[in-house]
């Protein structure tokens, strides 16, 4: 299993709207760059909104920044797409058997060591911020085409 993509999908319109910032955003123009349905970039657009990343008006095609780049952490982008809740990022198995030594203490075992490893990865996404990422695509893009 593997984070939803809605994280990295997230993570690209919000590019795309900073880099496309002169043109119009239209879920249909974000699709064609994601290639998938303007649907599934409506509903993520959606949760940006809601999360204050993105201003969007009804009937008006197009999105932009609601923040400024350097202000916008993958943390925001990985809670407004609701990529998993919090401390729960790994499951455990429910009802181990309680006969079994390992059944009995499994839970108790290994549950700190999830919540310290989401803490952790959650640390450093909130170190990232949107002004990173676009910096390392305009440079890769720039050093692909020379």
């Amino acid at each position: 299993m593997s984070i939803s993509s809605r994280f990295s999908v997230g993570i690209h319109i919000l590019a795309l709207i900073e880099l496309n910032k002169d043109g119009v955003s239209s879920s249909e123009f974000l699709a064609e760059s994601v290639n998938t349905n303007p649907t599934l970039i409506r509903k993520i657009m959606g949760m940006l909104k809601k999360a204050g990343l993105i201003e969007v008006k009804p009937g008006i095609a197009g999105a932009k920044l609601a923040r400024e780049l350097s202000e916008i952490t993958m943390l925001d982008v990985y809670k407004a797409v609701s990529v998993v809740k919090e401390n729960e990022l790994f499951s455990v198995h429910e009802n181990p058997n309680i006969k079994c030594t390992v059944g009995r203490n499994i839970q108790n075992t290994i549950d700190p060591i999830f919540s310290a490893a989401q803490l952790a990865m959650e640390s450093t996404l909130g170190q990232v911020t949107l002004e990173k990422i676009v910096k390392d695509i305009v440079d890769k893009d720039s050093n692909a085409t020379k």
